[in-house]
């Protein structure tokens, strides 16, 4: 025990030092291999603390809570009742996705095959101008979206757009796998803002993590109060993987 906590400790150790030494605004690395050789080690560092962290649950002690959150988080991340609190807010983010994405599978430019639209907009995207500050902020989302202007994925990728948001939408509408419907437009949210679009993003990213974070009771007053029982977890097996779910609640 004492020696996978400190092997745990140390991998933290060397994580938060490769961070530190990677995104430290007063002490900046020089462009060029050892800068490279930091930021691949902080990864590389940090995927070896999350596998110690998984294994580390199966341990004694591992699933006991160390640190009571207050009574209120409780209930409204956890109880059925709290479900009242999230429908309004569901409904709203997923008439929101649902309208952006009705609003595109109108429009012409993003439904004809060719991809104008979305392609203009990532054009628009990466272009860094001469004075001024580019709209995306990391080197690393700039180049991601030139590879998909550069491999011509727009014609197909706004499908897969166009019919994510009006998925999105339909999910929270009727709290099916609510979960999983925020989860996914939240990934849109974030990919809006990182190309520098603002918008509605920042409200509806905040919404939709509020109902990740709830994704048990969020859907409860909906599809979700019968589907969640039936389906289970991968931890906890519903009523179709032969696990007889007497509650016709949230999965816990």
């Amino acid at each position: 025990m004492s020696d996978r906590k400190n092997l745990l400790m140390a991998v933290g150790a060397i994580t938060t030092v490769l961070l530190l030494l990677a995104v430290n605004p007063w002490f900046q690395l020089p462009e060029g291999t050892l800068r490279d050789v930091v930021t691949w080690g902080f990864w590389a560092a940090f995927v070896v603390l999350l596998v110690l962290l998984f294994a580390e649950r199966r341990q004694p002690g591992g699933e006991e809570v160390e640190i009571e959150g207050p009574a209120f988080t409780r209930f409204l991340f956890n109880n059925s009742r709290a479900g009242l609190f999230w429908l309004p807010v569901r409904i709203f983010l997923g008439f929101a996705w649902l309208d952006a994405g009705w609003h595109k599978f109108t429009d012409a430019a993003w439904m004809d095959g060719s991809g104008t639209a979305l392609g203009g907009y990532w054009a628009r995207a990466v272009a860094i101008p001469e004075e001024g500050r580019p709209a995306i902020t990391y080197e690393w989302y700039r180049a991601f979206l030139q590879t998909l202007i550069d491999n011509d994925v727009a014609s197909w990728f706004s499908y897969l757009i166009v019919f994510g948001e009006i998925a999105v939408g339909v999910g929270l509408i009727v709290g099916a796998l609510t979960g999983f419907a925020a989860f996914f437009g939240a990934l849109m949210n974030m990919s809006f803002l990182l190309a520098g679009s603002a918008s509605t993003n920042p409200v509806l990213f905040t919404l939709a993590i509020g109902l990740i974070l709830a994704w048990k009771v969020a859907g409860y007053y909906g599809v979700d109060r019968y589907l969640l029982p039936a389906l289970g977890t991968p931890w906890r097996p519903g009523v179709l993987r032969g696990r007889d779910t007497r509650s016709a609640g949230a999965v816990g």
